[in-house]
């Protein structure tokens, strides 16, 4: 086969796969996905994970934390390589965050077998459970339990908007911490498209990841007195939507001051009705900077003035943590191993990843694929087919070194 139809073969084989799980989960008035954990979409898509592992003789076992894990060669062997991602969704989100790792794993496979490449060691293919958090609030769950980094009681408690738990939807109480499955694995490599516009000024279709900076979620509760809008007076009024709006604005101009990220991408409100003042509001703080001090310090700063707010306004505010990851700095000498080895520039990411909290029990490396628009959890993140070819080939790569 000529380099040329090479080339084009594997966008074909791409292209295929793709066009199979494309449908699924996708909202015709958005555009976006609504691929919820251990939802219908997401449930057919681990059953397209299975007939993709049965079709290349791939066993596939379960670690009873909802993660999946197809086998190239014996599983219970040791030095594993592990690559894969997820198949959630957050809300109306874009088609590549988290299938395309898993996609491109398994074309990866076929160009090691095509290419006769025997393995020295076991490659595990994953599909990591409720990564975004989008539907039981903690992101990476299955990767948390996995680890031990969540506990179990607390994980299997957790429940969805409609107030199915964790531990129902899973069918049975998580496993938690599996240290044996772990050190299974002497490497893990998460392929991901891009979440910015970085490959696109460098004119590079794959980069290596060098940290995924510090971040987590806090939610504010704020409580006040619910009244009638009509006949209330605004002198007489302990609103705490008034220090919610506030706490939002503080939110956007501490990370400005800091050179970090805040969103508040969600609230509830309590009665929700447009005639009522609220009685209480509950806002969910997103916030990311490159150092845990800067972010420590901006999440106590925001803290503080929504507090001084709640003073002024009559309300009360409670400040809870839910989930936090540290600076997360990738295996140095796997990066620049991968980054020479490919001819890739190596990026730093603000977004959160299983990788983040595997790299603390496994040597972990990312590779990401250009996005054209740099958006991301959005109806318009995007990659090329070419440039998703070239992810697969350059996954294959990072992986037949690994399995030497």
């Amino acid at each position: 086969m000529t380099h040329s139809a090479a080339g084009e073969h594997r966008l074909d084989r791409f292209r295929q796969l793709w066009d199979e799980i494309a449908p699924i989960g996708r909202d015709e008035r958005s555009g976006g996905y609504l691929r919820y954990a251990l939802t219908e979409p997401e449930l057919r898509l681990r059953q397209w994970f299975r007939a993709q592992a049965a079709e290349r003789a791939m066993p596939v076992t379960d670690d009873g934390n909802g993660n999946l894990f197809a086998w190239w060669g014996d599983p219970e062997a040791g030095e594993a390589v592990l690559t894969g991602s997820h198949f959630d969704s957050v809300p109306h989100g874009g088609a590549y965050d988290g299938p395309l790792g898993i996609v491109s794993a398994f074309l990866a496979v076929d160009e090691l077998r095509a290419a006769g490449v025997t393995p020295a060691r076991p490659l595990a293919v994953a599909a990591f459970v409720e990564e975004e958090g989008a539907r039981f609030g903690v992101p990476c769950l299955g990767s948390r339990l996995l680890t031990g980094a969540l506990d179990v009681e607390r994980a299997a408690g957790l429940r969805d908007a409609g107030g199915v738990s964790f531990a129902e939807a899973l069918g049975d109480r998580p496993a938690g911490a599996r240290p044996e499955l772990l050190g299974r694995f002497a490497a893990f490599v998460e392929l991901h498209v891009e979440q910015g516009r970085a490959l696109v000024e460098q004119d590079a279709p794959v980069a290596v990841a060098s940290a995924i900076w510090p971040h987590g979620r806090w939610r504010f509760d704020f409580t006040g007195e619910g009244n009638h809008a009509g006949t209330t007076r605004m002198v007489d009024r302990r609103d705490p939507m008034l220090t919610y709006a506030f706490t939002v604005l503080a939110a956007n101009k501490e990370a400005r001051l800091r050179d970090a990220h805040a969103t508040v991408g969600r609230v509830a409100v309590e009665p929700n009705a447009t005639n009522a003042i609220p009685s209480r509001v509950t806002g969910w703080l997103d916030a990311r900077a490159a150092e845990p001090e800067t972010l420590a310090g901006m999440v106590a700063a925001v803290h503080g003035k929504a507090t001084e707010r709640a003073r002024r306004d009559g309300t009360r505010v409670t400040l809870t943590e839910e989930s936090a990851t540290p600076l997360v700095a990738f295996d140095d000498g796997m990066a620049d191993r991968l980054a020479g080895l490919l001819a890739a520039p190596v990026l730093p990411t603000g977004a959160g990843h299983d990788a983040g909290v595997l790299a603390a029990h496994v040597p972990t490396a990312m590779l990401f694929v250009r996005n054209p628009t740099g958006v991301s959890h959005s109806p318009a993140e995007s990659a090329t087919d070419a440039d998703c070819a070239a992810g697969v080939t350059a996954l294959a790569r990072v992986l037949e070194e690994l399995l030497r």
